[in-house]
């Protein structure tokens, strides 16, 4: 990678009109999204990744960002999902003997725009007191004003559907054919870690795309059904709870993460609200209220299930863990179903492990 070049302005400009001027890093161009922040410390490619994050601009509250380059292997889908990087201090040159490339080479080939040298530490903490917002990331355009009306166009994520942007174009395998198990997972966004660890026990999946009608889906004759993670809104996907419902009904395994916990919840009549600026990292703990243990959880969303909403539904579904932090609800099961979902990511690329056992459970179901 040529370091010999001269350093380029870029400028991030918020929703509310705040502006920070700092160090153009990743592709040049102009970006725009919802602001988010996760406090991994590491993980970063798996972060940039993962499907969850399509449509937002990513703020990394760890310092140093870029120190281990970019692997190929250390992907959750085949792109980078994220519309922009923002970053206090950026790495360009990788010390990890076992990367493929540099990070600032593996932006640019992803056409991600960002941004470093900036108080990551202010705009943290101005999205925690006043709730997540959109903003627009340039490294071309130099025009504060112009910035601020082409902002204007971006959606809000409230209402926004966008699993149909990142689901699979057509169903395919993962793992072997001989295995004991069939699953059939719908792919809201899902990332490869999950299909990962379904593998690892024995299981053959079929990914199918976001709005496969559930009549077409059995036909393979799944021993379960994974409703997956993915991005937007979940009350934008009608689509979705429609076909969930059949399999409420039908009572077949099912087992649900993040925004596919989400669903399962709107099937069941639970309502989804948007979170004033969501859970993102991985050190979250959550209570598992079944077993009495704490769990350190990897998480990744901006809605939630109204846990009032579930009060009122308890002849329909039982709470099986709550967050430590805020008192959310991060899992349910149905009663008298073989039906369960998470809010937290239990395959937890690269780490906590806390929560891979509610793989083994489903496992267990089938």
């Amino acid at each position: 990678m040529n370091l010999d070049f001269e350093p380029v302005t870029a400028l991030l400009v918020l929703e509310d009109g705040t502006v920070y001027t700092g160090r153009a890093i990743g592709a040049k161009g102009t970006s725009s999204g919802e602001l988010c922040f996760n406090t991994g410390m590491t993980g970063y490619q798996e972060i940039f990744t993962d499907p969850s994050y399509f449509g937002q601009m990513m703020i990394m509250t760890n310092a140093h960002i870029g120190n281990y380059g970019a692997k190929d292997d250390e992907v959750e889908s085949d792109r980078a999902q994220i519309q922009g990087l923002i970053v206090n201090e950026y790495c360009y040159v990788p010390s990890r003997p076992l990367a493929d490339r540099s990070l600032q080479d593996y932006l640019e080939e992803h056409s991600v725009v960002g941004i470093s040298n900036i108080d990551t530490r202010s705009l943290v903490r101005k999205i925690r007191s006043e709730g997540a917002m959109n903003a627009i990331l340039s490294s071309e355009i130099d025009d504060v004003e112009q910035l601020k009306k082409q902002l204007t166009q971006t959606p809000s994520m409230a209402g926004l559907e966008l699993s149909s942007q990142v689901t699979t174009e057509e169903p395919y395998y993962f793992g072997n054919d001989a295995s004991t198990y069939r699953i059939a997972a719908i792919d809201y966004g899902i990332k490869k870690s999950i299909l990962r660890r379904f593998v690892e026990r024995d299981c053959y999946v079929r990914v199918y795309p976001a709005n496969t009608p559930y009549e077409e889906i059995k036909k393979w004759q799944p021993d379960g059904y994974f409703l997956s993670n993915g991005p937007g809104d979940p009350a934008a996907m009608e689509y979705a709870v429609k076909e969930i419902k059949k399999m409420i009904e039908e009572n077949v395994p099912v087992f649900g993460i993040c925004l596919g916990h989400q669903l399962l919840g709107l099937a069941l009549g639970i309502p989804t609200y948007k979170m004033h600026h969501g859970h993102r990292g991985i050190n979250h703990p959550v209570l598992n209220v079944v077993s009495g243990k704490g769990e350190i959880t990897s998480q990744n969303h901006g809605f939630g299930i109204e846990a009032a909403a579930i009060e009122k539904h308890k002849d329909k579904v039982d709470i099986t863990h709550m967050n430590l932090n805020d008192n959310t609800v991060e899992g349910f099961k149905v009663k008298g179903k073989r039906a369960f979902s998470i809010q937290y990511h239990p395959e937890a690329s690269p780490g906590p492990h806390d929560s891979r056992y509610l793989f083994d459970e489903f496992i267990d179901l089938l």
